[in-house]
């Protein structure tokens, strides 16, 4: 019976792409916390995800078309000056939480060599803090996701409900003009949220390619962040607008 009704989920996920925790209760009239049993054992079997009310399938990401090393290689100048920049907005003695992301990883690479606690979901800031003995690294755990080298699911969001930071570095896929921050891998949204949430500071982190930008789902409002470091060139207006709303706008 459980192993039909977990066959029964997969393809219901694979036809809808995600489904909540109600959703299922109502289509196979079990209760809830038989549904959250099933999907935390399809969470462990790697064969959906779990995040916070539901599950998806990692098919069901724009992202995995364009793996970490593409994304890497597009505006990389800008960027490394986003990069540069924030991280001189920390401070010695800082709990960090490192985002995954390309423009994170770089900001990785910035922090070397410096006293500060660094907690991440991304695989590629491990890399890059691994063998620095001066930065406390803390990896928090979950479903690997291989094209993006970062680590997601419901233990991701648990982890990071455990902890607390200084300041927080979010990436994005884009910033609506109304200053909502928008992302299209479906999968790192809700650790995005909890990253949010589990921090004093919020600072997003975009390239002037960002603004205005497109995305799938919402991350936050513009009233969840601190600031914003990008390029000159992003779009004035939306900045205008950030700033506005007392986010601190950093110009790389």
């Amino acid at each position: 019976m459980r192993q039909h009704r977990h066959l029964e989920i997969v393809q219901q996920l694979k036809l809808r792409g995600v489904a909540s925790v109600d959703d299922l209760v109502h289509t196979f009239g079990v209760s809830a916390s038989t549904i959250r049993r099933d999907l935390q054992l399809l969470d462990a079997s790697g064969q959906l995800v779990r995040v916070n009310g539901g599950a998806l399938l990692l098919t069901d990401d724009a992202d995995l078309s364009r793996p970490f090393s593409t994304v890497a290689a597009a505006h990389v100048e800008c960027k490394r000056a986003v990069a540069r920049r924030a991280g001189q907005m920390v401070e010695d003695g800082d709990t960090v939480l490192l985002d995954i992301g390309t423009t994170t990883h770089l900001l990785a690479l910035e922090l070397r060599e410096r006293p500060i606690t660094v907690i991440t979901a991304s695989l590629a800031v491990l890399d890059a803090l691994r063998d620095d003995s001066r930065v406390e690294l803390v990896l928090l755990g979950g479903y690997v996701r291989r094209p993006y080298h970062s680590l997601v699911g419901v233990l991701t969001e648990d982890a990071l409900r455990q902890v607390h930071a200084d300041v927080a570095f979010v990436g994005a896929s884009g910033v609506r003009a109304d200053g909502a921050v928008l992302d299209t891998t479906l999968v790192e949204v809700p650790v995005k949220r909890a990253l949010i949430a589990a921090s004093d500071r919020v600072v997003l982190v975009a390239d002037q390619h960002k603004f205005p930008g497109t995305g799938t789902l919402r991350v936050c409002g513009a009233g969840e962040l601190t600031a914003v470091v990008t390029n000159p060139g992003a779009d004035a207006d939306t900045l205008a607008l950030l700033a506005k709303t007392s986010v601190e706008v950093v110009i790389a």
